[in-house]
């Protein structure tokens, strides 16, 4: 499995007692969606390791995780801190307005007022304050990913209609 083959479900925090068990927090809306999982993913090393899940248990965005063949804490030390990753396959289905970021990358933006800005290059994601990042004459543009800003999203045409507040475009423009 490669790592773009993937998302990133959420990350390890700690060790949970001395058996190999992890304390995990689940980025996702929905937590409860994963908690009949068999198997993951943990990226170590800049490989991705598949374990067997021998239990899991959520609550809210942490759940209790023990894999099978991590059975001390030593192992257990090792993976604190390390990404946990499942397939894309295994992300939910969206509603036809809705999009995972990953599947937005490449999609063309335009702007209500400014017409087409250009394309998303990568995202950026900071609690909470997550922004496109598209090139529009020559420079890197930050649109904030916010329901209030996008008119319309096509995932068919791969393009995404905002209408960016006052002022925006000029920041980069005139700097």
């Amino acid at each position: 499995m490669k790592i773009d083959d993937c998302f990133q479900l959420g990350y390890i925090i700690k060790p949970h007692g001395v058996q190999g068990t992890f304390t995990v927090y689940l980025d996702s809306d929905n937590p409860d969606y994963y908690g009949k999982l068999e198997s993951v993913y943990i990226g170590y090393q800049q490989k991705l390791i598949p374990f067997f899940i021998d239990h899991i248990q959520i609550k809210g965005n942490k759940a209790t995780l023990k894999l099978r063949d991590v059975d001390n804490l030593e192992l257990a030390n090792r993976y604190k801190g390390c990404a946990i990753f499942l397939p894309l396959k295994m992300l939910p289905a969206l509603e036809d307005h809705q999009f995972y970021y990953h599947e937005v990358v490449g999609f063309s933006v335009a702007d209500s007022n400014y017409g087409k800005l250009g394309v998303i290059r990568t995202i950026y994601e900071a609690n909470g304050n997550d922004l496109f990042a598209i090139e529009y004459k020559g420079r890197e543009v930050l649109v904030p990913i916010r329901d209030e800003f996008i008119i319309e999203f096509d995932k068919k045409a791969k393009s995404i209609l905002v209408n960016l507040p006052d002022g925006l475009l000029d920041i980069y423009l005139n700097s």
